[in-house]
């Protein structure tokens, strides 16, 4: 009798789950999708049960509870970005998206009230209620194809007219950001509205606009000029979303637009690790990895606004790779980087940026941006020069070895560092020279993962937990005499060093090797899978051996061959 009563309450649940499913399926069917309201710009979290349920989570953080009659004043974290999300209203969307994909009409009469909510208790100009997040320039752009994603379903007089205001806001001069990402996303919004409403004005200035940020925002080379490649992800999904809506408008996308998209594919490949990573350089998270874009056919690209890229084959986890930052002084998402290499090699990270943690001022995104977080080299004793450009002066570019010299005048006088990339036997060189009477030091960020084994002679040698291990050895130049002083810091919290970012507001020790002050030239070595390199110098060439075999290299003046 147990068994049979089983049986029949599971048969009746299943027959209601299938006519549950039916059902909604039935519902769905009703409701027409729109192209407002689907999409990938809808937020993965929180999910529609979520927010029905009053909760909200953003950024990778715990739930918020924000109930059914939402406090826009709302900031748990602290956290600017969580505050900039939950003004975007785009969780508001991602109910109008489900509506249209199950027929669920409490998805969309929960949007309804959100949205209406939102615009009663933030009024432009304020009010008791108003959140100071609730009108600046990004939460409009990001808020306004939601609002418009709504109106496909409800007609109501408030949310016409704050779409109006809205727009007004996205058109004004003073609030739009030219070459930006901000200024692609309000040029998006603008030209949503004018499309649903059928305003040439706005949809026009919209694509004009546009047409000159783009112009603006990405080089000729595909490099997005604002100094963190993870970025010309971002904007490259914002393009495309650019081009689809103005063609679903009737209209045709302009052709620079489209070449600059396109072109975006190959910066975003270059700036890509064998492992499969994007390299973290700027306001770039280490655990950002590009999908599905388009493999290059060069190994090494010199981008002029400020990247060189090598490696010794695509498709290879166990390649090797490396970048060395010049160019323009810092701007929008760059980090004091300039003269920086970081080195992948033999399947793991070797020298790192320590990467991006997050927006929030703090002592610690402050030193994520300074040289001191960097591979570079300082002038002891002078003033860093903040927003300085670097120049790549020379470059030679072979199949197995490539070399590079840059210089900039960021301590006042000129600081110069050569960067040699050996590839099979492989080894980065690197040679940092100030004028006389001015003395070097330099910073070396090694993975998170190693761990210091020995610390003696001009040697630091480190390993990871499976027992491959990398050296660093550092000479003085053209004396060849082993640097003596060299120190291991791991984790330190005053000042910082010897840290890394992995993720968003995450930070863990990693070993940093600083130099002491040299008159002489530096010299720096870095083996990877070897902790006996036997570096030796004689008439200013330099010999060493790897994990794979012996490999020489001259040292002439300033430069590395």
């Amino acid at each position: 009798m147990r068994r049979r009563t089983t049986a029949l309450t599971l048969s009746l649940v299943l027959l209601t789950a299938c006519g549950a499913v039916a059902g909604t399926a039935e519902a769905a069917d009703k409701v027409k999708r729109t192209a407002q309201c689907q999409g990938d710009w809808l937020p993965a979290t929180p999910t529609a049960p979520d927010i029905m349920n009053g909760e909200l989570e953003f950024l990778g953080l715990a739930p918020v509870k924000v109930g059914k009659d939402v406090n826009w004043r709302t900031d748990p974290y602290r956290n600017r970005s969580w505050s900039m999300v939950f003004h975007s209203l785009r969780w508001m969307g991602r109910l109008v998206a489900d509506y249209e994909n199950t027929g669920q009409e409490a998805y969309l009469t929960r949007a309804t009230e959100v949205a209406k909510d939102w615009v009663a208790d933030n009024p432009r100009g304020g009010g008791s209620k108003a959140s100071p997040y609730a009108w600046q320039e990004h939460p409009i752009a990001l808020r306004a194809p939601a609002l418009v994603c709504l109106s496909k379903h409800v007609n109501a007089p408030w949310l016409t007219k704050s779409l109006a205001e809205h727009a007004k806001m996205l058109s004004d001069p003073r609030l739009y950001e030219k070459g930006h990402n901000h200024g692609i996303d309000q040029d998006i919004a603008l030209f949503g509205i004018g499309c649903r409403y059928g305003n040439s004005a706005w949809s026009g200035l919209a694509v004009k606009r546009l047409t000159e940020t783009v112009k603006l925002d990405v080089d000729s080379q595909g490099v997005l000029r604002e100094q963190a490649p993870r970025y010309a992800i971002y904007v490259h999904e914002r393009l495309k979303v650019a081009i689809d809506e103005i063609k679903a408008c009737g209209h045709k996308a302009p052709a620079e637009i489209t070449r600059r998209w396109k072109s975006l594919e190959d910066f975003i490949s270059h700036s890509t690790q064998p492992n499969g990573f994007m390299v973290p350089i700027g306001d770039g998270g280490a655990d950002v990895r590009p999908v599905g874009y388009a493999r290059p056919d060069k190994t090494v690209r010199v981008f002029g606004n400020g990247y060189v890229y090598g490696r010794t084959a695509w498709d290879k986890p166990e390649s090797a790779f490396y970048s060395i930052r010049f160019g323009p002084g810092l701007k929008f998402h760059g980090h004091e980087d300039h003269l920086g290499v970081t080195y992948y090699a033999q399947g793991r990270d070797v020298l790192v940026d320590v990467g991006f943690h997050s927006y929030e001022n703090t002592g610690y995104r402050r030193w994520t941006m300074s040289a001191q977080a960097h591979n570079t080299p300082s002038v002891v004793g002078a003033a860093f020069r903040n927003r300085t450009a670097t120049t790549l002066s020379r470059s030679s570019i072979k199949k197995d070895r490539q070399s590079y010299r840059l210089t900039d005048r960021a301590y006042g006088v000129p600081r110069t560092r050569s960067v040699l990339v050996n590839h099979e036997q492989d080894v980065m060189a690197v040679l940092d020279t100030v004028p006389k009477g001015s003395r070097v030091s330099n910073l070396w960020h090694f993975a998170p993962e190693l761990t210091t084994v020995s610390n003696s002679g001009g040697k630091v040698v480190l390993k990871d937990k499976a027992g491959w291990k990398a050296t660093l050895v550092q000479v003085s130049m053209p004396s060849c005499e082993p640097v003596s002083g060299l120190t291991v810091v791991r984790g330190r919290q005053n000042p910082y060093q010897g840290w890394v970012s992995p993720a968003y507001l995450r930070k863990q020790p990693a070993p940093a090797v600083v130099s002491p002050a040299s008159a002489q030239a530096l010299l720096t070595v870095v083996v990877p899978g070897t902790d006996k390199p036997s570096v030796s110098c004689a008439g200013g060439k330099v010999k060493l051996e790897t994990s794979t075999g012996g490999v020489s290299f001259r040292v002439s003046g300033a430069d590395l061959s």
